[in-house]
Parts: C-alpha cells; structure tokens; sequence
C-alpha cells in the first residue's frame, strides 16, 4: 500500500482499525479487506489489542476496543462544531425533508461529522463519521475552496449515480473554509438541479452556523 502519512506502520496500523470498524473480522477477514499480509495483519491486529484499540468478542472476532471511547469523547468535547451545528442542521432537514450532512476536510479527504436522515422511505445515508473523497460531490468541492457567486456547489450523480446534493461553506471569521452543509438524496426527489431547489436553504444554514463560531 502507498502511505499516506509516510509513517508506513501508522497507515496499516489504521487500515487495520477502519477495516474492523466495518464489522468484527477474523484475522482471514482483516487480511483480505487490508491486503496485507497475513504475518503483518496478525502482528499489527495484536499490537492493537494490547493498546486496547482492538478487542477480541466471544466469537474470537476482531472488534474495536474499548479504548477507543474515551478518546472519542474527548475530540468530541474538544470539537463543539458538530454541536454547534446541529439546531441549524436540524431546521434544514425539517425545511427540505432530505438528508443533512456536515463535513470536514481530513487530510486528502472529507470527514461526515453530522449526518441526519431524511424522513423519507427512500433516502441517501451518509454514515457518520465516514471517509470520503475531497475530489466528487458537492461538499468536496466546496471544501477546497470550489463555490460559484451563488454560495453553492451542486453535483448530481458525481460520486453515487442517482444521487444528487447541494452543498455550501462554513465560514471562519478569517473567511477560510472550515466546513460544508450539504443537502443530499434521490435525484427523482432532488432533480438534476439541486441548486435551484435548496440552494438558499443550504447557504442560510451554514451562514447561521458560520455565525454561531
């Protein structure tokens, strides 16, 4: 694998963990979803056991360890934008009926660190707390720095086909992007131009929590 860090046992150390946050694995399981092999999944896998970062369940399963909880909470804590955000995410999901995802910029991609689902049947999730790609979708271009006159970016079956989003910044008081709202769902719902439905309400939303910082 490439690394990205450049600390070569750190990026496995990590595949290791995201690997096991898709479900519990056995060391066959971690092997073939990291491409590693199988000496260095096992080695690294028990390494991460001792730290507490990987758990074993009664299966004999990887699982993610418990240690992991508190230092969750404590980037939570120490990250209030997600909180911060969350009245002006929830009022634009009520307005649009879609669903609302606040994103960050991590490295060479785009963290979900609030994702709230539609009410409707059919609807596009966003997991939180999941990776994605800075380069496709509207809240990856807008967090590098992408945004037209209007305030808003809108793509439509750029990165998912059938799925169409809107997206706008949130801007710190130094006027750099530090966040992207978007509006997300089926493009039978959305159209092929998102934009002109739920531009405004994306832009009001990040404006009123570009605010609130």
């Amino acid at each position: 694998m490439d690394s990205v860090s450049g600390v070569g046992v750190l990026d496995k150390a990590v595949l290791v963990l995201r690997a096991v946050a898709d479900g519990p694995s056995t060391l066959g399981e971690l092997q073939m979803a990291t491409g590693l092999p199988r000496a260095t999944a096992h080695r690294l896998a028990g390494a991460l056991e001792e730290h507490g970062m990987l758990r074993r369940n009664v299966d004999g399963r990887y699982e993610l360890g418990l240690g992991l909880v508190p230092l969750g909470q404590a980037a939570a804590e120490r990250f209030p934008l997600g909180d911060l955000a969350r009245p002006a995410l929830e009022a634009l999901r009520a307005d649009t009926e879609e669903s609302v995802q606040l994103f960050v910029r991590e490295g060479p991609q785009r963290r979900c660190v609030v994702s709230l689902e539609s009410p409707h049947g059919l609807r596009w999730i966003v997991p939180q707390g999941s990776l994605l790609p800075l380069d496709v979708g509207s809240a990856g271009r807008v967090l590098t720095s992408e945004v037209a006159k209007s305030g808003w970016i809108q793509s439509v079956g750029e990165r998912e086909p059938g799925v169409a989003s809107v997206s706008a910044p949130v801007l710190a008081s130094d006027g750099s992007t530090v966040a992207a709202v978007s509006v997300s769902g089926p493009i039978e719902r959305l159209s092929r131009q998102p934009g002109r439905r739920f531009g405004e309400s994306v832009v009001a939303a990040a404006q009123e929590i570009s605010t609130a910082l």
